[in-house]
């Protein structure tokens, strides 16, 4: 059964694979078999590390307002992608427990593995930038003291995260708790469910 600092490696990994370049079209090279775990995690968490540097991007405060249209709705795309991406993640977990029959009362559980995953995978990168700014030499030292306070709390919360994850699985395995993937079905990307995709012209706020 896996193991969250397994993921969590894999997670780093691509975190630090993007960083060698640091350049948001840069060409994924991901290293593990195309059929495994690992495979999805590192192109989930690629998204994710490609999509914090255009959320950087956009915040610009003297984009280009083509450019920021262009960024926004590259966003868009990314978010669908991460969403997918989650969701095929769920599939493995779907398939990796179908044996798994819940005790009477087994309690369901809100959050799905790759859900956890996926904060997971976001939690990763807040600590290897909120790192960089602790070490920037253009900063004061009252802004690297602070980012290391916050530094502290997010490894707090990645051995809180570890556990939280170890334990879901364990009990998952068990029986004792369980899950239930529901599709996200959002909606603005979907030209049949966005009114202004399908032609209404407006949308209701």
């Amino acid at each position: 059964m896996v193991q969250a600092n397994a993921c969590y490696a894999v997670f780093q990994r691509s975190v630090d694979d993007y960083h060698r370049f640091d350049n948001i079209d840069a060409a994924i090279q991901n290293p593990f078999p195309a059929d495994s775990l690992e495979h999805m995690l590192y192109a989930k968490n690629w998204i994710d590390t490609v999509q914090w540097h255009l959320e950087d991007l956009i915040r610009n405060p003297d984009i280009d307002p083509v450019e920021g249209m262009q960024l926004k709705r590259r966003i868009d795309t990314s978010n669908q992608k991460r969403t997918d991406m989650v969701e095929r993640i769920d599939d493995y977990f779907v398939q990796e427990f179908a044996g798994v029959i819940p005790v009477p009362g087994a309690r369901i559980n809100s959050e799905t593995p790759a859900w956890l995953l996926d904060r997971m995978s976001i939690l990763v990168l807040k600590i290897y930038h909120m790192d960089e700014q602790v070490h920037r030499t253009d900063a004061d030292e009252r802004h690297r003291q602070q980012c290391a306070a916050k530094l502290n709390i997010l490894m707090e919360q990645k051995e809180d995260m570890r556990q939280a994850f170890d334990e879901l699985l364990e009990d998952i395995s068990k029986g004792v708790r369980r899950f239930k993937v529901y599709r996200q079905m959002k909606m603005y990307n979907d030209a049949s469910l966005n009114p202004v995709l399908y032609g209404k012209g407006s949308s209701r706020g």
